[in-house]
């Protein structure tokens, strides 16, 4: 009698459950008006905790899925009113006011449940890192030996510029057991240089191998792409100068400094002898053929 009344207990909870999950996606779908509008959780983390009883897990993934669908309407939205493909740096124009929320609430549910984690601690700094860092530092405290999170709350510092605090935290993260030796080395990295693009490389290519989230490493990918695209163009001004020097006026044409870009191993197109950037798109001459920038069409992020 006493396994049944469970049993009915659980299913009863998980009916419940799908049918706030249910109203709350009939109250978005039906009350989404024009642009103006906004969605808005219909209950907050720790009620909705209490309503899915023993379904918490269902709740997270569900509140997880719709965090990537609201952040992809977004996009979407934006692309196509501008024209264009929207790049890493134009988060912040998005308006995702609702995303920490979600995300949050994602946590609450299940709060050993990491990939909320790792997308917000790459996506909501460029939105409002005060809500990143209270996320992070919730998963923390739930979740004390998992050193990822560490590491994601020192990318989040690192972004900020506060390269002491991000130390700290790298260090701290390094003392949990099984955390990778690199922790410790980032700490006094980010001491020593915390403000280099080789220290920026090193911070993204361990998010990259951290994640398990194709979003996240995708944000990373552009991210590693626009360092080497600057490293990049630092070669090819200086094949610029010193062809300018030589020659008293500014190249016409990228053939006219093939040569010299070929010395500097600058990776070129095979048809117009242009130098392409990691995205595989010629870059273009700027101020006359004096300087260097990426095409409007690269996949290389601004920022």
């Amino acid at each position: 009698m006493k396994r049944d009344s469970l049993l009915v207990l659980l299913i009863g909870g998980g009916l419940i459950a799908a049918g706030f999950v249910a109203r709350a996606q009939d109250n978005e779908s039906h009350n989404r008006s024009s642009e103006t509008s906004e969605e808005r959780l219909y209950l907050n983390p720790s009620v909705m905790k209490r309503v899915t009883l023993a379904f918490n897990g269902v709740g997270a993934d569900w509140y997880w899925l719709r965090s990537l669908q609201y952040v992809g309407r977004k996009v979407v939205a934006y692309e196509d009113s501008h024209e264009g493909r929207m790049d890493f740096a134009t988060l912040a124009s998005l308006d995702l006011r609702l995303l920490p929320s979600l995300l949050k609430m994602s946590a609450t549910l299940d709060p050993q449940f990491m990939e909320p984690y790792s997308y917000g601690a790459v996506v909501l700094p460029e939105i409002n890192s005060q809500e990143a860092i209270s996320l992070i530092n919730w998963g923390i405290a739930a979740n004390p030996q998992q050193w990822r999170l560490h590491q994601h709350l020192g990318y989040i510092y690192w972004q900020r510029g506060e390269y002491s605090k991000a130390s700290e935290v790298y260090d701290a993260g390094s003392n949990i057991p099984g955390a990778p030796a690199w922790m410790a080395v980032m700490s006094g990295r980010m001491k020593a240089e915390g403000g280099s693009r080789d220290a920026a490389r090193e911070m993204y290519q361990h998010l990259y191998e951290a994640s398990n989230d194709d979003a996240v490493k995708q944000m990373v990918a552009a991210q590693i792409m626009r360092l080497d695209s600057l490293d990049e163009q630092e070669t090819i001004r200086r094949v610029l100068n010193i062809w300018t020097a030589r020659s008293g006026r500014c190249p016409s044409s990228w053939k006219e400094i093939a040569p010299l870009l070929r010395a500097a191993q600058v990776r070129l197109e095979a048809k117009a002898e242009a130098p392409i950037d990691p995205s595989g798109v010629p870059y273009q001459l700027l101020r006359n053929g004096c300087d260097v920038d990426v095409d409007v069409h690269s996949r290389v992020p601004k920022r």
